[in-house]
């Protein structure tokens, strides 16, 4: 029997996360190409007084759009924080604070402009080489994820994304790329971010164009880019363990805990179908197989996903080493004609009452955090890995360069308690990285204004401002904690 785990374990991976898009700015620096996250447009929020464009849909006419009238829109993610200028002082604070692994993601398109090109851009690459040596300079270990959100813009408009099989060998030579490049410089890897969140959105998490594809054959289409980048994430985990064999590569998805409206037996059966649905993604690749619970919800929706001769063998062969979630909250569902369609969605209109909501109406649930590791941890019984978890929320700069962020540590301090009970619970939790441990761009509306980090970026929602940083009282707590391994909170 397993001994009782009851801290954090020695060597426990304490850190923060970031995406190449949402930091790094120098859109069009040292030969980068463009790539779909730089077209995350939204018309001027000061005069709207909304977002209007999310970042989660975006047709081949507002693509044209964006690319004909680009003064009439705003593009954040192109100027990101100037980490690109600014990675050697912002790593040196992540090291004050103790950092263990620092989670960002490479830019395909920093490495091949088009994705198309034979040879990779040793701009890019040399770019990537000054990060990590400054990351080894503090003992900080990188965790990478290799396909955050983005790619070359050139695949969507040539192949519309991953509709198309066509970007398999281009992202398995994208993959060997980095390999042989950091080999000895990266031990951590994560293949695709959150690939579950291909279901809210085809553009952000697969570069499709959904007016180019039949909108009746949308939920097949959505299955079937999944299917091109699962046999991509496995051919990159063979790849890396033939060229690096003691690096883990991992999988990841979007978390969301689904508990079912009522006792109802009806219920807790959609409930059980909704987290299968979250869970679909790492069960092909932790298990090396598709489910079988997937045969029967393919024939229900009339979705026929091609398979290829030697497919099957390709998953077989590519398991991932361990499973990496981002965890945000939980969502309710309950047995109605949408459910399927809601399940891990952001959005529910079914609220749960017992919890409290952010200032972006997301809820607040720390437990089914714990909850998620247990179920995960038994189901696949590899480690697992938090690399997401945090609260955005509007900060204030005091006049004295101060940000009061309590609610901040609140949060953190209650999912961290309850992932201390989960490895009480016999989880093999490898580490733990907030999101945005630095202020960035927000994924999902492009704004700044949504803030997450330990540390203040003084940039607005127009990218104006002096880009200064300014630790809040949270970089001091978690300091702490990272120093005590997690018994001082």
């Amino acid at each position: 029997m397993k001994e009782l785990q009851t801290g954090f374990p020695k060597g426990f991976l304490w850190g923060g996360a970031t995406a190449a898009n949402q930091i790094e700015g120098a859109y069009n620096v040292g030969g980068k190409g463009m790539s779909t996250s730089d077209y995350a447009a939204y018309k001027d929020p000061y005069a709207t007084g909304k977002v209007d464009n999310f970042t989660f849909n975006v047709t081949s006419k507002e693509l044209a759009e964006y690319k004909e009238n680009e003064a009439n829109y705003l593009f954040p993610k192109r100027w990101g924080i100037d980490f690109y200028n600014r990675y050697a002082e912002d790593i040196a604070l992540f090291a004050e604070m103790g950092f263990k692994t620092f989670r960002l993601s490479i830019s395909w398109a920093r490495i091949f402009p088009t994705g198309l090109e034979t040879e990779p851009n040793e701009e890019g690459l040399a770019f990537y080489d000054r990060v990590f040596d400054e990351c080894a300079k503090y003992g900080i270990e990188p965790l990478v994820t290799m396909s955050h959100y983005e790619m070359p813009i050139a695949l969507t408009e040539k192949y519309n994304g991953w509709a198309s099989r066509e970007l398999i060998p281009l992202f398995d030579k994208y993959a060997r790329v980095l390999f042989n490049r950091y080999k000895s410089k990266v031990k951590y890897w994560i293949t695709f971010n959150e690939m579950n969140m291909n279901l809210n959105s085809l553009y952000t998490g697969a570069g499709i164009l959904e007016d180019l594809i039949d909108p009746e054959k949308k939920l097949e289409v959505t299955y079937q880019a999944s299917h091109h980048q699962f046999l991509a994430s496995a051919l990159a985990v063979k790849a890396a363990r033939e060229i690096m064999p003691e690096a883990q590569v991992g999988c990841m998805i979007n978390q969301i805990e689904s508990y079912a409206l009522t006792t109802k037996p009806e219920d807790q059966l959609q409930a059980l179908k909704s987290n299968q649905l979250n869970m679909f993604y790492p069960d092909v690749q932790a298990r090396g197989e598709y489910p079988t619970y997937m045969a029967r919800y393919f024939a229900d929706n009339d979705i026929h996903v091609v398979m290829e001769d030697g497919d099957a063998e390709i998953l077989k062969e590519g398991k991932v080493d361990y499973v990496a979630i981002s965890y945000y909250m939980s969502h309710v569902t309950e047995a109605r004609e949408d459910a399927s369609k809601l399940a891990g969605s952001f959005d529910s209109p079914i609220k749960n009452e017992h919890l409290e909501l952010s200032q972006w109406d997301w809820p607040i649930d720390p437990i089914g955090l714990r909850i998620s590791l247990m179920k995960l941890y038994d189901r696949y019984e590899l480690p697992l890995f938090v690399c997401e978890n945090g609260l955005g929320a509007k900060d204030e700069l005091t006049e004295d360069g101060k940000i009061h962020d309590d609610y901040r540590i609140d949060y953190i301090k209650k999912h961290v308690e309850q992932m201390k009970e989960a490895i009480k619970d016999g989880v093999d939790l490898m580490g733990y990285t907030t999101w945005g441990c630095i202020d960035l761009i927000s994924c999902g509306t492009s704004q700044m204004s949504k803030r997450y980090g330990f540390i203040y970026v003084d940039q607005d929602d127009k990218g104006e401002g002096s880009l200064t940083r300014y630790p809040k009282d949270s970089f001091n707590w978690y300091k702490e904690v990272i120093a005590s391994n997690g018994e001082t909170l």
